[in-house]
């Protein structure tokens, strides 16, 4: 199969023009200012869903006859194409049903049911999820909606690329998040076929980096398994069309930490005043992760939103110990009176907030007249949690963590 040119993206535009929204550009000062030069966010995670994923979805299913828009469409989703191809199929009156995993988050079923699909919980994992999507294709003849690896799928995730060039016509780098491969390979079908001399770098986590190993083999290879908060592009092997995209048009693959998607989400919270998902924060984790590597001006796209409010309460709080906010003490004290009131005072003039704290006398690691202390602290960055242990090992505390 060719790979998709830009006209063909630009013929997806077409379809697409009285369906999505042609979404935000903010300029970032921010990350401008940690990178080194000009940072702008494109805001998919304000896209009709809360994701891309509309764009291909639609796009797809409006190129079905009528023979099989009767027939109906079936997909495999833990969430945003699940709701890209519910609210597609809605609007064009096409019925649907998406198999989602049991333990999918109950916002995400809950808006894909909203949007007017058969919802079907199935398999604990993805790969049986999609497994009996496939089955019910082929028992029911639904036409089976893939979530990247389709031409349609792939020009239709382009569009966003010819907005990116409309916005920003002097970007140098687009950063995009990678799973499978189809918004970075049709984003860079639509800029490589207009502007060749931009850059498109693909960005994975390191948990969940299946195209590196694809690349180096000159082939998709599929992963044993992947693990990463960033459930969105946590897919083990990149398609077959979608590898020939990323092989032949994007010009770098980088990965980033848990760390840094954690950070990043909150970066896009506190500073940009963007809610991003783990997987839609990639492309700014990569410029935390690698600040001055990509030439100027740079785009980098947030490409979902949808995040359940408990694991964003706990992204938040993994990101803020990741930037130095939060930090874990735990330090020997003389066993006296006065000695964790000092250790306490001391910690508030230097600026620290105590959150909770555990204190013991009883351990076969404590020798007589010692006490162990361990305390939760909220703090104003990683130098000053530096500067924190310094005192307080000049203090004469031993400090174990």
């Amino acid at each position: 199969m060719e790979l998709v040119t830009v006209e063909r993206v630009r013929a997806a535009q077409k379809v697409l023009s009285t369906v999505v929204r042609q979404t935000p550009m903010e300029h970032s000062r921010v990350l401008g200012d940690w990178h080194g030069g000009e940072v702008f966010l494109k805001c998919e995670n304000l896209q009709r869903t809360g994701s891309f994923k509309i764009r291909g979805a639609y796009v797809r299913m409006h190129g079905l006859d009528g023979e099989e828009r009767s027939r109906g469409v079936v997909a495999a989703s833990a969430g945003n194409h699940a709701q890209g191809v519910a609210l597609g199929a809605s609007l064009l009156g096409i019925p649907a049903t998406v198999f989602m995993p049991r333990r999918a988050p109950l916002p995400k079923l809950d808006a894909t049911r909203g949007y007017g699909a058969d919802v079907k919980l199935t398999g604990e994992s993805f790969d049986e999820t999609l497994a009996a999507s496939i089955v019910f294709a082929q028992r029911t003849g639904a036409v089976f909606i893939h979530p990247f690896d389709h031409p349609d799928v792939i020009a239709g995730q382009g569009t966003i690329g010819l907005e990116i060039l409309d916005q920003v016509p002097n970007v140098g780098t687009v950063l995009l998040a990678a799973g499978g491969g189809g918004l970075v390979g049709g984003v860079a079908a639509a800029i490589k076929g207009t502007r060749p001399d931009v850059k498109v770098v693909a960005v994975q986590a390191e948990a969940a980096a299946a195209l590196p190993v694809s690349l180096g083999t000159g082939s998709p290879v599929k992963l044993p398994g992947v693990r990463t908060m960033a459930d969105g592009i946590a897919v083990a092997k990149p398609g077959a069309l979608t590898f020939r995209h990323v092989r032949d048009l994007v010009d770098d693959v980088v990965t980033v930490t848990e760390d840094s998607i954690a950070r990043a989400v909150l970066v896009c919270m506190e500073r940009a005043k963007q809610v991003v998902e783990p997987a839609g924060a990639a492309a700014v984790a990569a410029l935390i992760q690698h600040p001055g590597r990509f030439a100027g001006p740079v785009v980098a796209v947030l490409s979902g939103g949808n995040v359940d409010p408990l694991l964003l309460m706990q992204i938040m709080r993994h990101g803020m110990t990741a930037a130095g906010r939060y930090m874990t003490l735990r330090l020997r004290i003389d066993d006296k009176p006065g000695s964790l009131a000092g250790l306490l005072s001391m910690i508030g003039d230097l600026g620290a907030n105590v959150l909770d704290i555990e204190h013991t006398r009883i351990s076969e690691t404590l020798r007589i007249g010692e006490a162990e202390v361990s305390l939760n602290l909220e703090t104003r960055g990683i130098e000053h949690c530096a500067e924190l242990v310094a005192a307080l090992r000049g203090a004469g505390f031993t400090v174990l963590r």
